[in-house]
């Protein structure tokens, strides 16, 4: 148990009881996640990597789970954010379980192919014993077992069908195989969504010591939620992602109580109105992607989005936000903003209510 948490039960009970009706739809404000963190001059932290997977891979559970509970003293957590530790071993790490090869640098993982093989020759099955697997288990358990009703864990991040199989055949080669064997890629994405279901589960049960369940990115659920992506579907068209991804989402999503998809890149946007099709998915992320304007700057997203019943997270300065809640009503949103002063705070919050 972490003694100095700045966060008390009755923080918990309110994170339940707002975040249980932002679900219902009987919540009028947006939700809004802001954590600060504040290290005084002279304290000597242990490292706590973004990717966990820069930590030895020989390092026991309980010394990862130390390195990051030295750091939880000195955050603080505002509006509807809560503590959490997401277990980070890069996007998409499904693949590495099933056989592909983890790349670790400062700053970034990727996932590669350990050898290149035909997809007729490709049959990808879930491993239990697999090392790496077992591992992101033993710290997901560990650290769920020490803040039992003090922190959240959140699931690491398995990847999206298409992703996976793209480190297990290479962006290129995949780009392709949609071409010359869609249907052998429809066998694949549906054998894999099988695997990650199973893989999804474990790390629920992992994760689970009441504080509810949180993916990567600023989500609350009391049960099952994740944030679906599909990052590959960027370089395809709507015809195939309709083909390819759209049944992955839902099987997802069937099995989800709470679901989002992360929509990353202008490039993504022509997949928007499937997405706002599948009656199962709560959600969309709005993330622009690099060089182009922040989510708030992208009114007709916003508004399809919201349109069509789904929720949206999105993110930006507190400027941004307020921009969006004038525009949009908050209703609906959960956003994420930073760069902000502890002692405005509160007022910031004020005008978004």
């Amino acid at each position: 148990m972490i003694t100095d948490i700045h966060f008390t039960p009755d923080d918990w009970a309110r994170i339940q009881r707002d975040w249980g009706a932002f679900w219902a739809g009987e919540l009028d404000r947006p939700m809004v996640f802001i954590e600060t963190k504040h290290v005084p001059e002279g304290v000597n932290l242990p490292e706590a990597p973004e990717f966990v997977a820069q930590l030895p891979l020989d390092m026991p559970a309980d010394e990862v789970v130390d390195h990051y509970e030295a750091h939880l003293p000195y955050k603080r957590w505002y509006g509807d954010a809560f503590p959490k530790l997401w277990i980070n071993f890069g996007p998409g790490v499904i693949a590495a379980f099933l056989g592909a090869k983890m790349g670790v640098a400062p700053n970034t993982v990727w996932f590669e192919p350990k050898a290149i093989r035909e997809l007729a020759d490709i049959h990808p099955h879930f491993d239990p014993s697999n090392a790496l697997f077992q591992h992101l288990l033993d710290i997901s358990r560990c650290a769920a077992r020490r803040w039992k009703g003090q922190v959240c864990v959140g699931y690491t991040d398995l990847g999206g069908n298409l992703d996976i199989l793209a480190s297990l055949r290479t962006t290129e080669r995949l780009l392709m195989d949609t071409l010359d064997c869609p249907d052998q890629i429809d066998r694949l994405a549906g054998e894999i969504t099988t695997h990650w279901l199973k893989y999804f589960e474990a790390f629920h049960t992992a994760t689970e010591n009441g504080c509810g369940h949180t993916p990567w990115a600023p989500i609350w659920s009391p049960k099952r939620t994740y944030m679906l992506q599909c990052d590959f579907s960027y370089m395809i068209s709507p015809e195939m992602f309709r083909q390819f991804v759209v049944p992955d989402i839902q099987a997802c999503c069937r099995q989800l109580d709470h679901s989002f998809y992360h929509l990353d890149g202008k490039g993504a946007l022509p997949h928007l109105e499937a997405l706002l099709e599948i009656e199962e998915l709560r959600g969309i992320q709005w993330v622009p992607g690099d060089g182009n304007p922040l989510p708030a700057d992208w009114p007709d997203v916003l508004s399809r989005i919201r349109k069509a019943g789904k929720f949206c997270q999105t993110y930006g300065p507190p400027k941004d936000m307020l921009k969006i809640a004038r525009e949009h009503g908050g209703k609906g949103f959960i956003m994420h903003t930073w760069d902000i002063e502890e002692d405005e705070i509160q007022d910031f919050l004020a005008q978004l209510r």
